[in-house]
C-alpha cells in the first residue's frame, strides 16, 4: 500500500515537473522591441507611445501565448536604440530585424523569418519603363526611403549599379515619383500598397514584376537574455515554421495593412513612413 501511494506521488511529481513545465517556468515573461517606423510589421502605437503594434507584434503575441509565455512589446526609440537594448540584455528580443552577420556575436536569429518583406518596383501607371529584372533599372533614376532595409547582396548591387535618390520616407519617395522627378521607387509590397491608397495615388502608381529583393524579418534573442535557452529557441522555431502553413501570417499582415491605412487617414495621428 505504501509503495503504491509513493508511486502515485512520484507519478504526479513527474507530470508537474515535466520538461515543458520546467522550460516554461524558467522564462514566464519576455520583453520585446523593434522598429518604431516599419509598418505594417511594427510601428509605435499612436494611442500608447510606450508600446509597439503591427503584424510582427501580433504574431509574436500569438506564438508566445501558445508557449504559455507572456510578452510585452515596448518602444525603445529608434532602430539603433532598440538593437542596443536587446544586445545589452535589458530587453529579451527583437521582433523585426534583418539578418546581420556582425550581430551574430550578440543575437541568436530564429529561423525561419517571421516575415519576408518583398520589395517591388513602383512606377507611374503611364510609365514606359522597360523592366524584366533588376539590371534593367540601371538606365533609370529611382528613389528609396532611407528607412528601407534591403539584403546586403541587393544593397551592394544597388550601390554599384543603380541610380537611387534617397528620400526621408516613403511618402516623399512616392511624391517624387508622381511629380516625375524619378522613374521608379523601390518599396515593400504592403507598405507601398497602403501608402499609395492613403495618399490617393492608387490610380497613379503600380507595382511591376516580381520582387527585386525579399529580406527576411527575424525574431532575434539576445545572448544576454536570461530567457535565452535551447527550449525557447527550439519552440519559437517550431511555431514560426507552422505559421505560414496555418495561413495566420497572411491574415495578420492584411489586418495590419488596414490598421495602418486607417491611421494614415487620421492627420493628427498619422505616422510618416
Amino acid at each position: 500500500m505504501v509503495l503504491r501511494k509513493a508511486g502515485r506521488v512520484l507519478a504526479c511529481m513527474a507530470v508537474l515537473v515535466s520538461p515543458l513545465t520546467l522550460a516554461a517556468g524558467k522564462c514566464e515573461r519576455l520583453v520585446a522591441t523593434g522598429s518604431p517606423d516599419a509598418p505594417p510589421y511594427s510601428w509605435q502605437d499612436p494611442n500608447d507611445p510606450k508600446h509597439l503594434i503591427g503584424a510582427n507584434v501580433d504574431l509574436l503575441r500569438q506564438v508566445a501565448g501558445e508557449l504559455g509565455v507572456k510578452v510585452e512589446v515596448l518602444s525603445a526609440g529608434r532602430r539603433d536604440q532598440a538593437l542596443e537594448e536587446v544586445r545589452s540584455g535589458r530587453m529579451d528580443l527583437l521582433l523585426d530585424t534583418p539578418m546581420q552577420v556582425e550581430q551574430l556575436t550578440a543575437l541568436d536569429y530564429i529561423h525561419p523569418p517571421l516575415q519576408l518583406n518583398e520589395y517591388l518596383v513602383w512606377t507611374r501607371h503611364d510609365a514606359t519603363l522597360a523592366f524584366e529584372g533588376p539590371a534593367d533599372l540601371a538606365q533609370y533614376q529611382g528613389s528609396l526611403s532611407e528607412r528601407a532595409r534591403l539584403t546586403p547582396a541587393f544593397t551592394a548591387f544597388a550601390k554599384a549599379q543603380l541610380k537611387l535618390v534617397p528620400a526621408q520616407n516613403l511618402t516623399q519617395a512616392f511624391q517624387k515619383l508622381v511629380l516625375g522627378q524619378v522613374d521608379y521607387v523601390l518599396a515593400g509590397r504592403y507598405s507601398g500598397m497602403a501608402m499609395a491608397q492613403s495618399l490617393g495615388m492608387s490610380n497613379d502608381l503600380i507595382a511591376r514584376g516580381l520582387p527585386v529583393d525579399r529580406p527576411g524579418l527575424y525574431l532575434a534573442v539576445s545572448h544576454n537574455s536570461a530567457c535565452n535557452d535551447s527550449w525557447l529557441r527550439g519552440q519559437l522555431a517550431k511555431k514560426l515554421t507552422e505559421l505560414p502553413i496555418s495561413g495566420a501570417s497572411e491574415a495578420v499582415l492584411q489586418r495590419n495593412v488596414e490598421r495602418w491605412k486607417a491611421q494614415l487617414q487620421m492627420p493628427t495621428d498619422a505616422p510618416k513612413h
